[in-house]
């Protein structure tokens, strides 16, 4: 559950980050502001990128955990 998560997190975040990156060149080819924009899909990017790594860390957590009683 946790590794589907964490797949999860992180397209979303491949797909905010392209999303980003279509506006900020859309709006400085059309000479609109777009510091607010960028700077709220920037964020938004690094907060799925941060839970797919949270998650990706507990499910390494606990299949090493599991790993060692196995030994």
């Amino acid at each position: 559950m946790l590794l589907n998560q964490a797949v999860f997190y992180s397209t979303l975040c491949a797909i905010v980050t392209s999303s980003l990156i279509i506006v900020a060149f859309v709006s400085a080819l059309l000479h609109l502001a777009h510091e607010y924009g960028v700077a709220m899909l920037f964020i938004a990017a690094l907060i799925f990128f941060v839970l797919s790594l949270v998650n990706l860390a507990r499910e390494t957590r606990i299949a090493l955990r599991d790993f060692d009683h196995h030994m």
